[in-house]
């Protein structure tokens, strides 16, 4: 066992700083995945400039973490696997949460500039076959126990409680945009509207994002015809193509949930740490997929039990830019040109 180990209280197992066997926890890829996003903390200069002994002891603090956010388990039911207390492993959860908002944040998870959101049209495009995208919105809902004083702002149009965090992907399904710990009783278009998103896509007038009917329609935010016995041909291959190419974000939802399992019910988690933890779970999500992190899809089955009701209170009709209509009958006509798809 390592000095830095033994001073900081965290036995060595197998696989070497800190990490757990890979039967402890379920299969190879989750240690393939606990690698990768070591490696990308401690290759920031901040985190691994100093000697061994800090290195170790930050490792054995990012296992731990880590292995929390991965699988849910309870800090009193984790602690013994790493031989030391559940306030440590709360201590961890923060520290390293912190730390990957502040270090890896800047690198994996911000907004584009403007070379690079003409490759994100570019890439959505290709993959989706929507023009002039860059990237899909919508909102997820983290199951959580608020004070008792609080219960009303935190319990949602479904009735059960959560905190809302609003998200953008690009086409490869990485997060670009992230505004977290709403209550759950705000709706999607009034966080959208308070946001920072609102703000940089009014100036970026050329792209558009595509949403759904919890999203005011603007010229920048489309979303589908409302679903009724009139809608031309036109409308219904517009809808299927907009409803195929926002499936992007559904999917980075999941594999977002299935990879950090912690977002599955916030138990442990104190509402003052949730932003930060969230956060710091998209950005762990976006390393994994630009390193290419392998998924094991068995990880999804673990979610399905857990799934709850989504909210859905359609957009206020006052937030609805006419002008978008003309954004959304140009789409119809480039999809009715293209043919089927």
């Amino acid at each position: 066992m390592s000095r830095g180990h033994e001073e900081w209280g965290i036995r060595e197992t197998r696989g070497g700083h800190g990490d757990m066997e890979d039967g402890a926890c379920g299969d190879r890829s989750r240690g393939h995945r606990m690698g990768d996003v070591r490696h990308a903390i401690h290759g920031h200069g901040r985190f691994g400039a100093r000697g061994t002994q800090h290195r170790n002891r930050k490792n054995g603090q990012v296992a731990v973490a880590l292995w929390h956010l991965a699988t849910n388990v309870e800090y009193q039911t984790l602690s013994p696997l790493f031989g030391v207390g559940p306030s440590t492993v709360q201590s961890c959860v923060r520290e390293v949460s912190y730390a990957v908002v502040l270090l890896l944040k800047p690198l994996y998870l911000r907004l584009p500039d403007e070379k690079e959101l003409e490759n994100m049209v570019r890439i959505f495009c290709t993959r989706w076959g929507f023009p002039h995208c860059i990237g899909a919105l919508d909102s997820l809902h983290i199951p959580i126990h608020p004070p008792l004083r609080l219960t009303a702002d935190y319990c949602n149009g479904q009735g059960w409680h959560s905190i809302l965090t609003q998200a953008t992907v690009d086409g490869l399904g990485q997060f670009w945009d992230v505004s977290t710990a709403f209550p759950g009783s705000m709706e999607n278009s009034a966080v959208l509207e308070s946001s920072s998103l609102w703000h940089f896509m009014g100036k970026a007038q050329k792209y558009v994002l595509l949403g759904d009917a919890t999203y005011p329609l603007q010229d920048w935010i489309l979303k589908p015809y409302q679903e009724d016995e009139n809608l031309t041909q036109r409308q219904l291959q517009f809808n299927y193509r907009l409803k195929r190419a926002h499936s992007v974000i559904e999917n980075a939802f999941l594999r977002l949930k299935a990879r950090w399992q912690i977002l599955l019910k916030c138990d442990d988690c104190s509402l003052e740490l949730l932003p930060t933890l969230v956060l710091a779970c998209c950005i762990l999500h976006n390393v994994c997929e630009a390193h290419d992190n392998p998924f094991n899809e068995e990880w999804l089955e673990g979610t399905e039990p857990t799934e709850l009701p989504k909210p859905c209170q359609p957009a206020p009709a006052a937030m609805e830019d006419n002008r978008a209509e003309q954004v959304r009958e140009l789409m119809c006509q480039y999809f009715e040109s293209c043919g089927e798809g």
